[in-house]
């Protein structure tokens, strides 16, 4: 019996291609060829991608109760699918009782497919379920190309169970890009499907 390499390598290659994230495919196939002809790219490479997506979590209450941790940590690996850590004090605040190395708050960064995953379900899942949701602002670019958002109650995410929440607490979520300027940026973000409201002027 032959064995024909070329099937199994088609076969393989299709197999891959439905594992591949909506978001990633959409960007492969729409995104980057569009993002290439509005700015007039010379090269693919110079098209802006996204290259990580961090969130980030304060838990100033975690001085008194370092139980909280824990929960912040717990939560964001819910919501993100991928282990968080804690983040520590740098620096000792008397005034605070907050010494260093202290835990204080969690985060974590999401690269590949989980990153395009995570976007995914922010655009179609959780960001509509905020209260009274109009879109969000374009306020929140740094200049050089990357976004911040800020998620006021933890509950948007349909992970995390109501019912097991002792308090409503927030978080922050930077997308980083490869754009050099915020306009590409916001070209970007917009052709995967951010509902950013155009700011009042």
């Amino acid at each position: 019996m032959t064995v024909n390499y070329r099937d199994i390598l088609k076969k393989l290659e299709n197999l891959s291609l439905m594992a591949r994230p909506r978001l990633k495919e959409t960007y492969i196939k729409e995104i980057a060829p569009a993002l290439k002809e509005k700015f007039q790219y010379k090269s693919v490479m110079e098209v802006p991608k996204l290259v990580k997506i961090s969130i980030n979590k304060g838990i100033g209450e975690a001085v008194a109760d370092k139980k909280l941790i824990d929960v912040g940590v717990d939560e964001l690996t819910t919501i993100s699918g991928q282990k968080a850590v804690a983040t520590k004090a740098k620096v000792s605040i008397s005034n605070f009782k907050l010494r260093e190395d202290m835990p204080i708050g969690a985060r974590v960064t999401l690269r590949g497919d989980k990153m395009y995953e995570f976007l995914d379900r922010l655009m179609t899942v959780a960001l509509p379920r905020v209260r009274d949701f109009r879109g969000i602002k374009e306020k929140g670019f740094d200049g050089r190309g990357n976004y911040s958002l800020g998620i006021e109650e933890q509950i948007i995410f349909p992970e995390i169970s109501i019912d097991k929440v002792n308090k409503i607490t927030g978080m922050d979520i930077t997308f980083v890009t490869t754009a050099n300027t915020d306009e590409e940026s916001l070209a970007l973000l917009k052709a995967f499907g951010m509902p950013f409201v155009t700011s009042k002027k």
